[in-house]
C-alpha cells in the first residue's frame, strides 16, 4: 500500500554498495526513486567488503541497498517500490508488454520506411512493411536463444511435436520470410514459407488455447517470454497468412486495376 509521507523535505537514509569493482544498480535506483519522490537522501556508500559485511551483521539483513526513514527500515529497492505503491512484477507474472513494444516499433518503422521510400505515408505499403517488419523483429527475438524457444515451442506446436527440428528451423524461417517480403524479393520462396509456418502456427495455437483450454506461455517473443499464449500468438500467425495470401493476389489485383 502506498504511504502518505510524500512531503518535500523528508529525509531518507540510504546504505548502498559502492565498491571499486562494483557499483550496485539497485542502490542507484533507490537513490533516484527517493529523490524523485522529494526526499533528501542521506547517502551512506559502503566502499569495502568489510563495511558491507559489518552493515549486514549490524542490521541483520542479507542484501544491500537498505533504506531507512528515521528508525524504520524499509528494505531494498523492491521494498521501496512497494512502499511507494509501485507494482513490483514477479518473475512469473504474465505480460503483453514485450509483444506490444514489438508491434509498436514495427508500425513506426513501417511509417519511417514509407516516408523515406515514397515521401508520403501510403496506407497499403505501410501495412505490408508493418507485417514484414513485425515478422523480422519477432524472428529476431526467437533467434536470441533458439534452444529456449524450441523448448517452449514444443509445448503446443503440432508440427514440432512430430518433428523436433522444426522448432529450431522456425526462427530462421520467420526472419527470412519477413526480410524477403520487406525487400519485395524472391516471393516464390517467402510466400510459401510464411503461408506454411503461419497456418501450422495458427492451428497449433487454436487447438491448445481454444479447444484444449490449456494455459501456456507463448514462445512468440522468445523462450524466456512471459506473454500468455492466446490471441497475440494467433494474431502473429494470422498476419503471416494474410501477408502470404496478399502477396499471391497482389500482382493480379494490380494488373486488373492498372497499378504498378
Amino acid at each position: 500500500m502506498a504511504q502518505s509521507d510524500q512531503s518535500q523535505g523528508s529525509t531518507a537514509r540510504l546504505y548502498r554498495m559502492v565498491l571499486p569493482d562494483h557499483l550496485c544498480p539497485s542502490g542507484l535506483k533507490s537513490k533516484w526513486l527517493l529523490e524523485s519522490k522529494g526526499y533528501a537522501v542521506e547517502d551512506h556508500p559502503l566502499r569495502t567488503r568489510a563495511e558491507v559485511d559489518a552493515f549486514k551483521t549490524e542490521h541483520d539483513v542479507e542484501t544491500t541497498p537498505q533504506t531507512f526513514f528515521g528508525d524504520k527500515r524499509i528494505g531494498g529497492y523492491t521494498d521501496l517500490r512497494a512502499y511507494f505503491g509501485k507494482k513490483v512484477p514477479g518473475k512469473d507474472d504474465l505480460t503483453y508488454r514485450p509483444v506490444i513494444a514489438i508491434f509498436a516499433v514495427a508500425f513506426l518503422t513501417a511509417l519511417a520506411i514509407s516516408w523515406a521510400a515514397l515521401g508520403m505515408f501510403d496506407a497499403l505499403r505501410t501495412a505490408e512493411w508493418f507485417i514484414a517488419t513485425a515478422m523480422v523483429l519477432l524472428g529476431l527475438q526467437k533467434l536470441r536463444d533458439v534452444e529456449s524457444f524450441s523448448t517452449m515451442f514444443l509445448n503446443y506446436d503440432l508440427l514440432a511435436r512430430k518433428w523436433v527440428p522444426y522448432g529450431y528451423i522456425y526462427p530462421y524461417a520467420e526472419t527470412l520470410a519477413g526480410l524477403l517480403m520487406l525487400a519485395g524479393a524472391l516471393m516464390w520462396l517467402s510466400v510459401p514459407i510464411a503461408l506454411f509456418i503461419g497456418t501450422i502456427g495458427a492451428a497449433s495455437v487454436f487447438k491448445a488455447v481454444y479447444l484444449d483450454r490449456r494455459e501456456l506461455k507463448c514462445a512468440c517473443v522468445g523462450g524466456d517470454t512471459k506473454v500468455p499464449l492466446g490471441f497475440v500468438s494467433l494474431t502473429e500467425n494470422l498476419m503471416m497468412i494474410l501477408m502470404a495470401v496478399w502477396m499471391l493476389v497482389k500482382p493480379m489485383i494490380m494488373t486488373v486495376s492498372g497499378g504498378h
